[in-house]
This record gives structure tokens, sequence and C-alpha cells, in this order.
């Protein structure tokens, strides 16, 4: 089939599109939010195993050899590392890229909301991503589960507690079959259940939060005060999609640096490479790092929501395959 040069989106949603926007930007400039930019290329990238970054390498002054260099698959770290300076509460409309992320849902070069709320625990961020919803959707008040409670509602079992080999049987009565034979790792398992199952059963008419992740599944958020199994972290579905994931964040960076190195092991051990981490956010860090809760929200996803779209193709100009 031969590609037409034209958009994908029509260029009335592209104009919807820019209204959202507009007044996205003008829900953070009402709470004095201040909106900041940060690089698209890093010479460090993420650790996390379930993300693939994009790399490349740079040659010039100062780099005649040649350095590796990495497309952000989201603005975290360099915005943490102003939040670390003292840029107060801050967000960020940019660019973000993910290898071997390709869908109706999902794409290698998507826009990204992120925002970080100085002095807010993860509960007072979700309030304020609620308020955004209400603006942009016209969404009802959103809806609120524990993880644990999210799986016996929906299983019957607890994910914090219940043996694997229960997993396991929930996921043949799911025909996950081949899967959960492959998967003997607990937290892959949990979130193939998860994907597979519990989601499945959440309201599409109401936006519904998750909070209270198991520890092992929060890279970058604090372990619960009251609970060690769980972690500060939270995400939004609606309408069968995943809008948003945000942190209680953590800020030790001994605990950071340690949770990097073991996410590297795992990395070796899944036959993927080991990262290179990125140490510019540990040593800022370890200057301060203010007590906040940070929020990463797709555009493209919020946009095809508001617009009655299915496919993210709709409210992008030129997606991937076009490019």
């Amino acid at each position: 089939m031969k590609l037409t040069w034209k958009p994908t989106a029509t260029i009335e949603q592209l104009k919807k599109r820019s209204t959202i926007i507009n007044n996205i930007r003008a829900f953070f400039s009402k709470r004095s939010i201040l909106e900041v930019d940060t690089p698209s290329l890093s010479h460090r990238t993420v650790t996390d195993i379930h993300l693939s970054s994009f790399k490349t390498s740079f040659i010039g002054p100062n780099y005649t050899n040649g350095t590796p260099i990495y497309l952000i698959t989201s603005p975290e770290f360099h915005m943490k590392r102003l939040l670390a300076a003292g840029s107060g509460s801050i967000y960020q409309i940019c660019k973000s890229f993910r290898n071997n992320e390709s869908g109706s849902h999902n794409s290698p070069e998507f826009t990204m909301l992120e925002w970080y709320r100085v002095d807010f625990n993860h509960h007072q961020l979700m309030d304020e991503v609620d308020e955004l919803l209400q603006l942009i959707l016209n969404s009802r008040l959103a809806e609120r589960i524990s993880y644990q409670q999210a799986f016996i509602d929906a299983l019957g079992i607890c994910p914090l507690e219940d043996p694997i080999e229960q997993l396991q049987q929930a996921a043949l009565r799911f025909g996950l079959h081949d899967s959960s034979n492959l998967l003997t790792n607990r937290d892959m398992l949990l979130q193939l259940l998860f994907s597979f199952a519990v989601e499945k059963t959440f309201d599409k008419q109401v936006p519904i939060f998750v909070y209270n992740f198991p520890s092992s599944q929060a890279l970058l958020a604090r372990i619960n005060a009251n609970d060690k199994r769980v972690a500060d972290r939270f995400e939004l579905y609606f309408n069968g999609i995943e809008l948003a994931n945000g942190f209680y964040e953590l800020n030790n960076p001994k605990e950071q640096l340690a949770r990097f190195k073991h996410d590297n092991l795992l990395r070796i051990d899944m036959g993927l490479p080991s990262n290179p981490i990125d140490y510019h956010l540990i040593d800022a860090i370890q200057s301060g790092l203010p007590n906040c809760s940070g929020v990463a929200l797709g555009i493209d996803r919020l946009v095809m929501l508001a617009l009655g779209c299915d496919n993210i193709d709709q409210v992008m100009a030129f997606p991937f395959y076009k490019a």
C-alpha cells in the first residue's frame, strides 16, 4: 500500500489538540507552577527493565572519538535536578522516546506531560491529577483502590502475601498458561495478571487511581511508611487506558543508587544490556531533593480520550510510520 504524505489527524483534530494543550498550560499557570524545558538527549539513561531506550552517538568538539547518547524515556531525571536546585513546583510538556513500543495506544515518539509538586504526597497529587482530568475530559470524580484490593476484588487473591503457585493458577484460569509457565518471576507474573485480568474489571465510565503498588515495582518511589510491602506509587486508568504513573518521590540517594544497581543486575540476568547510571541524579538527590510527588501523563492518550478517538494516530499529525 502506498503511503500518503498527509497527516493522519485531521486539521480540525489538531486544532482541538492545540486547545487542550493550551488549557493544560493555563491549569498550571493558575497554580503558579513553573514550566521548564530540559534536554531530549542525555549521556545516561534509565535502568528500568521494562523500558528500552534509543541509543545513538555524538561526534564533535571534546568528543572526537564519539560518545554514547540516549533519547530520554521521560524528562524525570533532569526535572529532579531542577527541583534539587530550588526550582519549586514545575511541569513540562515534551517529546519522550521509548523503543519497542508501538500500537493503538503507544508510539516510539510521544508527548509527555510531567509535573512535580513540592510538599505534596502522592494522595495530594492524585487530587490535582483528578482536577486536571475533570477540566480536560469533563469526567466524574475519580475512584481510588489499593493494588492489593484490586487483586482481591478481581481474582480473589492477595498479590502481597499469596504464594506464586496461586498466582500461576490464576493465570491458568485466564488462559495465560504459556506465560505463567515461563514467568516464574513474581513481579512479572503480577504485572501480567494486572494487565490481562485486573484492569479488565475497572469501570470504564469513571477514572480510577490504583495506589500502593508492591515495593518491588516502584524504582523511584518511597516505601510506604506504614506498610513496607508497598510503595507510594499510583497509576491512573480511564476507559480502558492507562493515563498516568505517579510517585511520592524517593529522596534517599543511597537507596536510589542501590535500586539502579539492582535493576542492572536484573537486566544482565534477562540478557539485556546494563545501562549507565545517571550519577548527576544521584548527586542531585544527595544535595537535597525536596519533599515532593511527581506524575507522568500521556498527552496523546489524554487527547485521544477527549476527542473520542480509539487510536493515537488520530490525534498525532505524523505518527512513526509516517515520520
